[in-house]
């Protein structure tokens, strides 16, 4: 039986208690990173809280095996002088949202390779999709991750203002949405690419800048111009 602690109560931990109460070879327990007076000994801690609480929360753990949950934050910047790892999972969550875990990324990292044996033996309890990533490739990941997923939504929220502006249902967009994601499995983004921008077709590129306003404008063309480059 492998014992886990949990420490945090936000999205990730949320989706992490619920996929490893399901499953018979880990014991679990969870506290809040605010009540940390008393805490539980484990075989594997996991720190899934803001990175700007890590290093901290981190500091206070004497237990064995302390990983943390970011995409962003190098394993070395935990502070606990036991041995450090990376349990980070490359997916958006929500806790109104359910997710289905064997179809998200694990990203691992230890300092010892029995450490990552250990990650990679309750990674494969509760998903499939298991990846030995280090810190640098890990933080290059979080930025591609941001590009795709929440800049990508950022837009989606843009094109959902246009068609509220002129009165027309965002729903005839999304089979749109779907098939460009759809596409991406089978060619590359850059094969995929269509639009005005990668035809140059001015014309049309000048009709958009007329219908958008002044902060929509700046997107549209430096976006305009990265596809025109072709970056």
């Amino acid at each position: 039986m492998i014992s886990v602690l949990i420490i945090g109560n936000g999205n990730v931990a949320a989706h992490l208690v619920k996929a490893f109460l399901k499953v018979d070879t880990i014991s679990l327990t969870q506290v809040s990173s605010r009540k940390l007076e008393n805490i539980p000994k484990a075989t594997i801690t996991i720190l899934a809280v803001s990175d700007d609480a890590i290093e901290t929360i981190s500091l206070k753990i004497k237990n064995s095996f302390v990983v943390h949950t970011s995409g962003s934050f190098s394993m070395k910047g935990l502070k606990n002088t036991t041995n450090k790892g990376v349990f980070y999972m490359l997916q958006t969550f929500s806790k109104e949202k359910e997710v289905e875990l064997s179809n998200v990324p694990f990203c691992l990292e230890a300092e010892r390779d029995e450490d990552y044996l250990l990650l990679e033996k309750i990674a494969k309890a509760i998903g499939k999709k298991i990846y030995p990533i280090d810190s640098e490739q890990r933080k290059a990941l979080h930025v591609a991750a941001v590009f795709v997923n929440n800049f990508t939504n950022h837009l989606y929220k843009i094109g959902n203002d246009i068609c509220e502006e002129y009165k027309v249902p965002f729903e005839i967009l999304q089979p749109l949405i779907q098939e460009t994601s759809e596409k991406i499995k089978t060619l590359s983004p850059e094969k995929a690419q269509t639009g005005p921008a990668m035809r140059k077709d001015e014309e049309t590129i000048k009709s958009h800048l007329n219908l958008l306003h002044k902060e929509q404008q700046v997107i549209y063309k430096l976006i305009t111009q990265s596809i025109e480059n072709g970056n």
